[in-house]
C-alpha cells in the first residue's frame, strides 16, 4: 500500500467514526486493565460479561485482592483459561498495590513485568487509557494489515513496527481501535465482507467472489 493509499484508506475510516472506542466496558485504568487481561482468547462480549459483577465488587487493586483467587475465579468461570487468568489478576493487584502506589503504571516496562501482561496487553493500557500512539496487534490487526498489504508481517511484532512506520502520526492515535473494528466486523477472518467495506479502493485483496 503506497503512503497516498494508507492516508486515505484511514481517512476514510476516520470519516465513517471519528470518535473509535474500545468495545471493553470499564469506568478506570485499572478495569481496563483487567479487563484486557481477561481478554486473551476470548471475545470482549464475554469478558464484559463477566466483569459487569467483578467490577461492581472489586473496582481497585486493592479490592480485587481483598476477593482472592476463588472470589475473582467465581466471577470469570464463563472465560476461557478462567483460573490462570484469576491467578495472575490477583497477583497484579499486590504488585500494583505494594510497587505502584495502587495505580496502574504509565511505563511500558513496568506494565510487562506484570503477571499475565504482555506486549499487547500494555499497548493497550498505553493508547487507550493514556492516549500513547502504540499499536496493539491481536489477530484481527494482523490480519487486516497482512490482508490489505496495509504492513504485511510474519509475526506480530513485525506487523506493530510496520504499522507505526506506515501509518500518518495524525491518524495513529485511534488507528488500533480502527483496524480491530475493521477486522472484527468488515475484514473478518472466514469470509471477508468485501461488498460492505468502505476501503476496497486501497485493499491488495482480491476475493474470488465479493461477500456482502
Amino acid at each position: 500500500m503506497t503512503p497516498a493509499q494508507t492516508d486515505a484508506f484511514f481517512a476514510t475510516l476516520r470519516a465513517a467514526n471519528p470518535q473509535p472506542e474500545t468495545e471493553l466496558a470499564y469506568t478506570n485504568v485499572f478495569e481496563l486493565l483487567a479487563a484486557v487481561l481477561l481478554s486473551a482468547q476470548a471475545t470482549d462480549v464475554s469478558v464484559n460479561k463477566a466483569t459487569r459483577s467483578l467490577f461492581a465488587l472489586a473496582p481497585t487493586p486493592a479490592r480485587m485482592l481483598a476477593l482472592g483467587v476463588d472470589g475473582v475465579e467465581a466471577h470469570i468461570r464463563t472465560i476461557g483459561l478462567y483460573r490462570t487468568k484469576a491467578r495472575h489478576l490477583v497477583e497484579t493487584c499486590r504488585i500494583l498495590i505494594e510497587r505502584h502506589g495502587g495505580h496502574v503504571p504509565r511505563d511500558r516496562a513496568a506494565l510487562e513485568a506484570l503477571p499475565g501482561v504482555g506486549r499487547k496487553t500494555a499497548n493497550v493500557v498505553l493508547n487507550v487509557a493514556f492516549g500513547e500512539p502504540t499499536m496493539a496487534v491481536d489477530t484481527h490487526i494482523f490480519r487486516v494489515a497482512n490482508r490489505t498489504g496495509l504492513a504485511p508481517g510474519k509475526t506480530p511484532l513485525a506487523v506493530e513496527q510496520g504499522l507505526l512506520a506506515a501509518i500518518p502520526p495524525g491518524y495513529l492515535v485511534d488507528a488500533h481501535h480502527w483496524l480491530i473494528l475493521h477486522g472484527r466486523y468488515i475484514c473478518q477472518a472466514r469470509q471477508p465482507r468485501c461488498g460492505a467495506c468502505q476501503v476496497r479502493a486501497q485493499c491488495a485483496f482480491e476475493p474470488k467472489t465479493a461477500a456482502r
